[in-house]
Parts: structure tokens; sequence; C-alpha cells
């Protein structure tokens, strides 16, 4: 037996001498100081547009020096799996979180276990309001609903018919149709005749658009919600002449389909910006500064034949991080 108790007191002198980050990341067993672990999970991994977010999580990683950025996410929009990856990191006592909530009321529980435990949460691109998440950095999604719909009744100067495009579920979606819902309801001339869910698959869109157009042989303009139609070259291929596109989103090739006249305006955001931004609110929660606001509006860029050229420019320097 006292062989067994020396074996024991030796593995365990071996064990802490080892230097493993202590549980909530501040400080190694050796005195070193570890990284922080920040979970980044956006929608999905499959749509384009969260790559860039991606980018801007892991630049500002380096630049704090002291953060280590764990991303991952459902393979295609899954909430059920979204809150399953939600739920192994607070399992695994990471430093932050960082989400894009596919439907923020099915996360809400989930997000308030995490700040329970001691681990802070921030939102970005879509939020989860009814939960006690620390921050959320994105667009003002109903103002920027608002500019799709009063763009679109530009375009068809107040009269004519729209169809819209959606993902049902996500909060960020739900309240960019309900801001075009007000502002094409303010023209007695336009009519909203069908809203399609495209389910957050980008695939559906040239099915989608040749459907509501053979429905709907007059109609004038179609607004999408979220930038599914843009994310490709060839969604826009079966559009019918002289209907009018107004979509979120400005990531390549979407400013291309703009040049060539397949869409006339794009809104877009800051897509850097939801890593780099979230990142930067977690490092000062874990070293006592909490946001001013728990509210942070990135604004949005309207981008049209006449600025296309300069945001291209402007783009281009993001890329490169200059």
């Amino acid at each position: 037996m006292k062989r067994l108790a020396v074996v024991l007191w030796i593995a365990a002198v071996l064990a802490n001498g080892c230097g493993g980050s202590s549980p909530d990341g501040g400080e190694r067993t050796d005195g070193t100081s570890a990284k922080l672990r920040f979970a980044v999970i956006p929608k999905s991994l499959d749509l384009p547009v969260f790559n860039y977010a991606r980018v801007g999580a892991e630049r500002a990683a380096a630049e704090l020096g002291d953060v280590q950025v764990l991303w991952n996410a459902p393979s295609s929009a899954d909430q059920l799996r979204q809150k399953e990856i939600l739920e192994s990191f607070i399992t695994q006592r990471v430093d932050g979180i960082a989400i894009s909530a596919l439907n923020g009321d099915f996360l809400t529980e989930t997000i308030n276990r995490a700040i329970d435990a001691g681990i802070p949460v921030v939102t970005w691109d879509s939020d989860a309001p009814n939960s006690r998440r620390h921050a959320f950095y994105g667009v003002d999604d109903l103002a920027a609903g608002r500019i799709l719909g009063e763009e679109a009744a530009r375009l068809l100067d107040g009269k004519g018919k729209v169809a819209v495009i959606t993902s049902v579920g996500a909060t960020n979606l739900e309240r960019r149709l309900q801001g075009v819902k007000e502002s094409l309801g303010k023209h007695p001339g336009i009519q909203i005749v069908e809203v399609y869910d495209i389910k957050e698959d980008p695939v559906r869109c040239a099915e989608i658009i040749a459907t509501g157009s053979n429905r709907h042989r007059d109609l004038g303009a179609w607004v999408a919600v979220g930038g599914w139609p843009v994310f490709t070259r060839n969604a826009l291929d079966g559009l019918p002449a002289g209907v009018k596109f107004v979509s979120f989103d400005t990531i390549p090739p979407a400013p291309d389909l703009l040049k060539e006249g397949k869409v006339q305006v794009l809104l877009g955001q800051k897509y850097f910006g939801w890593g780099s931004e979230s990142v930067r609110l977690l490092h000062g929660i874990k070293n006592g500064r909490m946001p001013a606001e728990t509210i942070i509006n990135s604004g949005v860029d309207i981008v049209t034949q006449q600025n296309v050229d300069k945001y291209v420019e402007e783009w281009k320097r993001l890329e490169a991080g200059t």
C-alpha cells in the first residue's frame, strides 16, 4: 500500500508540472499565462459570407496576442446542431463565446446557462435578444429592411408586384422582412405577392426565382433579405429581363453581378467586423471592461452602379488587412 501511495504521489506531481491550462483559461499551473479560448460560432460552415468573419476573428486574436479562436458550426443550417456545438463549448469551459444565432429564442436558455457558468457570450450578425448575452454586434436589421424596401420602391417608381426571399426562423432575417413590409406598405401601388423561404440554402435560389417568375409573370422586383442569390454567379441567370433585384450582401461575386446589371442595389455588412469586434468585446469583458452598449449597430453599406468601383477598392483593402 505504501508503494502504491508513493506512485500516486509521483503521478500527481508530474501532472501538476505539465503546465495544463486552468479551468478558467487564466493561468497555467506552471505559472505561465494561457491564451484565452474564444469559441466563434457562425450559423453554418457552407455560407461563404462567414469566411470573412473567421478572418476578422483570427486577425483580432493575433493582434491581441493572448487569444485563441475556436471556430465551429453546423456544416449547413441546423439549429439543433448549432445548439449542440454551443453546449459542447460550455462543457469545455471556454473563456468566451461569440455566436450568430440561427434561432435566437431556441438558443436563449443555453446562452443563459453559459452566462451562469461564468462564460461571457456576445452575439453577432443574428441576435438572441431575449437572452442575457452581454452584447450584440451587427446591423440594425429593421432599419436595413426598410432600406431594402425603399430601394425596391424607388426602382419601381412606387408601383408594381414584389416577391421576397427570406429564411424563416432567424431573428435578424425576421426583422429585415418586417422592415421591408413596413417600407413597401407605405406605397399603395406596390403589392408583395409572395414570400419564399429559402431555408438558408443558396442552392435553392435558381429554383425559387424560376418558380416565382413563372407564377407571377408581371413581377416587377425581387427583394432578398439575405445574400443567397448573390453568393454564386448563376443563381440569377433565369431572371426575366426588366425585373429588378435588390439584395443583402456584397461579398464576391455580388459586385460583379451588380456591374452586369443583374442586381440594382446591394446592402453590405461589416463581415470582417463580425469576427474582430466579437473577439475584442470578449477580450474586454475578460479584462473587466464591459461593453458601453449592449447593441452595437455596425451600419450598412448601400452599393449601386454609382459607387460599386469605390466599394470594390475598399473591399480589396479589407481583404489584404491594410
